[in-house]
Formats: structure tokens, sequence, C-alpha cells
């Protein structure tokens, strides 16, 4: 890792469906192998499943009421399944601690896409729309794998609070 500085952060464009950011970048953490319109068709068609199966009567935030549903809904859940707080390794003194930090908020957003990817590509329905929405769906819910892997992470870091002192 270079000590020189960090790497600039790439702009990256909005999807041209809905010209929504955050759903850019979904997209492009659901591709593989280079093929973008497979992910875009995969992210397009679980939207399009949630869209057909959530109900008017979902407390979402007031903001996203003015765009798709389905989108809408995603938005929600990302910011369901992001986690606060972490830990991470920190040798001090020949032993490795597991330090509690706060996750920032672009790490956090990315976490909670990749999270949800996996546990979406590990279900048990027919194709990747499918799995898709249905762990949207089971977020937003609160239940499901993402959300899982979330409090699995807050606890873990709650346990190890005791070697907050170590944070630097």
């Amino acid at each position: 890792m270079s000590r020189r500085h960090s790497a600039e952060k790439r702009e990256i464009l909005p999807d041209p469906k809905f010209g929504n950011v955050q759903l850019s970048k979904f997209i492009n953490v659901l591709m593989t192998r280079g093929k973008k319109s497979a992910a875009e068709k995969i992210a397009y068609g679980a939207i399009d499943i949630i869209s057909n199966k959530v109900s008017n009567d979902l407390d979402l935030n007031p903001d996203l009421s003015k765009i798709n549903k389905g989108l809408a809904v995603l938005i929600f859940v990302l910011n369901k399944v992001k986690p606060d707080i972490e830990v991470r390794s920190r040798r001090v003194g020949g032993a490795t601690y597991q330090v509690p930090v706060e996750v920032r908020v672009d790490r956090g957003y990315a976490l909670a896409m990749r999270w949800l990817r996996d546990a979406a590509r590990k279900r048990g329905e027919r194709t990747m729309e499918e799995r898709l929405a249905a762990e949207i769906l089971d977020a937003t819910n609160g239940r499901g794998t993402a959300i899982k892997k979330r409090d699995d992470t807050h606890k873990m870091a709650e346990a190890n609070r005791a070697f907050a002192h170590f944070r630097w």
C-alpha cells in the first residue's frame, strides 16, 4: 500500500433508467466479468419485482416518495443494512485486538451493497432477479441474511467495546 497519497475517488455517472448514483454503484457491485448490461438487467428486474410486490402503506423516508417505488425500497434497505460500527484489527505490544471503530458513510454503503449481493447469491430462487428482490423484501421486514450480517457486525463491536481505547 502506498504511503504517499490515497487514490482519488472516481465520479460515477448516474444509471441510465432512473438517474440515481446509488443504483449505479449497486449495479457495479452486481456486475461480474465486466457484463454491465447483465447486471443492469438483474437490478432493474429486481426493482420491477419489488414495485409489483410492495404495498403502498410501507413507511419509507418522505424524500423517497417522489421516485420509483422499487428504487425507494432499495435505497431504504441500503440505509437499513448499512453498519454503524465495525471492528478493525489493531496490533498492540505483540497482541492483536479487535478494536471497534465507526464506519464511514461511503464504506457503510459499500458493505451494505456487498452483503445484499452475497446474500442474494446464496438464496434458492430460480433467477438472480428473484433472489435479489426476495432478499431486499426480507431486509425491509428486518430479516434475511444481509440484516443478520449487520447485526453480527454490531454484536462483535459491542463485545469488543473494552478495547475501544486502542482506537487510532
